[in-house]
């Protein structure tokens, strides 16, 4: 699966969007979450962190149920730096919705499936 791509990611053989994950840092940011042509789902965590891998496996179910309308990029705080600073990251983990670059979301903490279920689903709402 492409990191970044212009287009959703497609099964080859029944054509349904596929549940699309990445990595970024500091480096390739842009051209993976800024040129994303679905909102992105990032989740800012460390290897450190409890939460952040009891968070993780909620965070990959949310980006199966919502193949071709999300798409999941984890970043290391430890190993970008610049991003934690520009998204002044204070705890980990941190999530944000980004569309266009843009953060339409962020969420502190790591929460249950239904909780983050239900903010996201409020972040990807059309803004009247």
């Amino acid at each position: 699966m492409p990191a970044a791509a212009d287009a959703i990611p497609k099964c080859g053989n029944c054509h349904q969007a596929l549940p699309w994950t990445a990595d970024a840092g500091d480096d390739d940011f842009a051209v993976i979450v800024e040129r994303s042509p679905v909102p992105v789902l990032v989740d800012l965590w460390a290897a450190w962190c409890g939460p952040c891998r009891m968070v993780s496996p909620a965070l990959e179910q949310l980006a199966t149920e919502r193949a071709g309308e999300i798409k999941l990029v984890k970043i290391d705080v430890d190993a970008a730096p610049r991003l934690s600073q520009r998204f002044e990251v204070h705890a980990v983990p941190t999530l944000l919705v980004l569309r266009h670059g843009e953060v339409i979301a962020r969420q502190p903490g790591a929460a249950p499936v239904p909780a983050l279920r239900r903010w996201l689903d409020d972040a990807l709402q059309p803004s009247g």
